[in-house]
C-alpha cells in the first residue's frame, strides 16, 4: 500500500510460496506475483507462474507479439514459443496431487519435518539455526550453519560424507543451508541430517 501510494507498482518473489503453505495472491494487493513451481509443487525446472493483475494485463508486453487474443487476455502472455509439452501435462498432475493432499495437510506436514529436526539442534554448541522457532514464522524451510564452517563446505561435506544434499546461502547476513524437507520425507532421514549436523559441530 505504501508503494502504491507512490505510484509504485508491486512485484512479489514468491518463488518458494506456491504449494508450500497456503494464501490467497490477491491478499497481498500486489500488481504482479512469479512463484518456481518446481520448488513446492515438484514439477520440472524450469516450470513457473506468472500473476498479472486484471488492471495490467494489457499493459505487459508479450515475449512474442501475439496478434490472436484481445489486449485483457492474459493468455497472451504465455506464447514463449516451442517448449517442452511434459511442462504443461506434469503442472496439471501436480496440482490434483495437491488438492488430493489438502493444502493445509501439506502445510501441516512441512512445518512438523521442520520442527522435527530443527528442535533437535537449536541448543546444541556449535550450530546456528537461522530460522525463527516461532511456528507462524516459518514452514517447511529453514537455514542452519555451524559455526566456523563456510555455508559451501557445509553443503560439500553433508553430500560428500553424508549423501544429503541441501543449498548452500552465504548472502544478505545469512550463513547456513537450506534445508526443505517434502511431504515425502522420513522422520528416520532426518534423524541421520541432525547425526550429521551434530558430529560436524562437535
Amino acid at each position: 500500500r505504501m508503494a502504491h501510494s507512490k505510484g509504485v507498482q508491486v512485484m512479489v518473489d514468491g518463488a518458494h510460496c506456491v504449494g508450500h503453505f497456503e494464501f490467497n495472491i490477491e491478499d497481498l494487493e500486489c500488481d504482479y506475483y512469479g512463484s518456481s513451481l518446481h520448488k513446492w509443487l515438484a514439477v520440472p525446472l524450469g516450470t513457473g507462474m506468472l500473476y498479472v493483475n486484471d488492471a495490467h494485463i494489457d499493459t505487459v508486453w508479450p515475449i512474442f507479439a501475439e496478434s490472436n487474443r484481445d489486449e485483457g487476455d492474459i493468455s497472451r502472455l504465455n506464447h514463449t514459443g516451442t517448449h517442452p509439452v511434459y511442462h504443461d501435462l506434469c503442472i496439471e498432475n501436480a496440482i490434483d496431487y495437491y488438492n488430493r493432499l489438502g493444502g493445509a495437510r501439506k502445510e501441516a506436514r512441512l512445518r512438523y519435518l521442520q520442527e522435527y529436526w530443527s528442535s533437535r539442534v537449536r541448543d546444541v554448541p556449535n550450530i546456528v539455526v537461522n530460522t525463527p522457532k516461532a511456528s507462524y514464522r516459518a514452514c517447511g524451510i529453514a537455514n542452519v550453519g555451524i559455526k566456523n564452517i563456510k555455508p559451501s563446505v557445509l553443503a560439500k561435506r553433508l553430500m560428500d560424507e553424508y549423501n544429503i544434499f541441501t543449498v548452500a546461502i552465504d548472502y544478505a547476513n545469512v550463513k547456513g543451508c537450506r534445508i526443505t524437507p517434502n511431504v515425502f520425507t522420513l522422520t528416520k532421514e532426518l534423524d541421520v541430517f541432525v547425526k550429521a549436523l551434530k558430529e560436524m559441530a562437535s
